[in-house]
């Protein structure tokens, strides 16, 4: 079997064309943290944000009577 790169060097720079490849593969790997990490952040806010509202809403109440 015949590898196509001699050495790991070979292999980073792919014939001048590793930083386009090896940026192609950081900025989708970053897209899809990014995709996975968004929507949990998000949701984490959204609970404390429900969670402040009805603890405001269960105190207003006792303080009108």
């Amino acid at each position: 079997m015949k590898f196509q790169f001699e050495s790991l060097a070979d292999f980073m720079a792919m014939s001048g064309h590793g930083p386009f490849v090896w940026a192609s593969y950081a900025i989708t790997f970053i897209a899809l943290i990014f995709l996975v990490v968004n929507p949990v952040l998000q949701q984490k806010k959204l609970i404390k944000q429900q969670q402040k509202l009805r603890k405001l809403a269960q105190s207003a109440p006792a303080q009108h009577q």
